[in-house]
């Protein structure tokens, strides 16, 4: 059972993991350029005491000079490096931060689509989701001369199960079947809840009403084990009908009418299913 299409949501212009890896290996030269200009410091120091125990040596003091002024340069590439280093940091917490946002945009996104095209009690497809993919599998079918069907079924008996023992009860019973139907759906195929004990199959790619007649026997067996529910044994039938893309219809309409006429015909003779006619 396919899935609807989901929100993309924009990159970054840079992942923050690699801002982080440029972020410790800046720190690192930092720390270099640190300990160079430390370094340099000593040096200077050791030449002046050199110079002052030896007297006036022009040559070594214009050495120590152009060396004080590398110091210089070097002490304020560190503090250059310093201050980048921070605003990497500040953007790495900042990309962060996008992350942590954007994550929670898309969780509450993919929870809001999927009330938006699920059942909220059985957790399958719904209407407007299941038409969508009919319309699709429509197209695909008449792309690729291939034939579908749609199965409208009904559950027998459910109301006198409501009656008896409850909404609750009744609820229960719902989850267990549409649990059992979404099992055993093929991978390309939809079952959606259509209302009430009412459900909808799509069938894509089917290749004669003898692929359809497995299927749906398979789909009657399922729904006929016992429904545990406190306690309760309670088991159900069900009646189906059935529709032929392009045999018994072009558009979505067509189709689910003539299926939904077809169940009442499998209904009324207690046969378990009918094709339209």
């Amino acid at each position: 059972m396919t899935t609807e299409p989901k929100t993309k949501f924009p990159n970054g212009t840079k992942p923050v993991k690699s801002l982080t890896k440029v972020l410790i290996q800046s720190e690192r030269v930092r720390d270099m350029v640190e300990e160079a200009a430390v370094e340099l410091s000593s040096v200077n120091m050791v030449l002046k005491q050199e110079l002052a125990e030896r007297g006036s040596q022009p040559e070594v003091e214009n050495a120590i000079h152009k060396s004080e002024t590398v110091e210089i340069k070097v002490e304020k590439a560190a503090e250059e490096l310093s201050v980048v280093n921070q605003a990497l940091e500040n953007e790495v917490n900042e990309r962060h931060l996008l992350e942590h946002q954007l994550a929670a945009a898309e969780k509450q996104e993919k929870a809001a689509r999927h009330v938006s095209f699920h059942d909220p009690l059985t957790g399958l497809p719904n209407r407007v989701l299941f038409n969508d993919r009919l319309e699709h599998g429509l197209a695909q079918a008449k792309r690729h001369n291939w034939a579908l069907a749609v199965m409208f079924m009904d559950l027998n008996g459910f109301k006198g199960i409501n009656d008896t023992y409850g909404h609750d009860t009744g609820d229960s019973v719902l989850r267990i079947i549409s649990q059992r139907l979404k099992d055993n759906t093929r991978v390309d195929d939809t079952v959606c809840r259509h209302g009430g004990d009412e459900f909808l199959y799509v069938l894509m790619e089917v290749r004669d009403e003898r692929d359809i007649t497995l299927i749906t026997q398979n789909i009657l067996k399922v729904i006929q084990e016992p429904c545990d529910v406190g306690g309760l044994e309670l088991i159900l039938s069900a009646s189906i009908g059935i529709s032929i893309f392009p045999k018994d219809g072009t558009t979505a309409d067509s189709l689910i009418k003539k299926a939904d006429k077809a169940m009442y015909v499998a209904k009324n003779t207690k046969s378990g299913y009918a094709f339209a006619q």
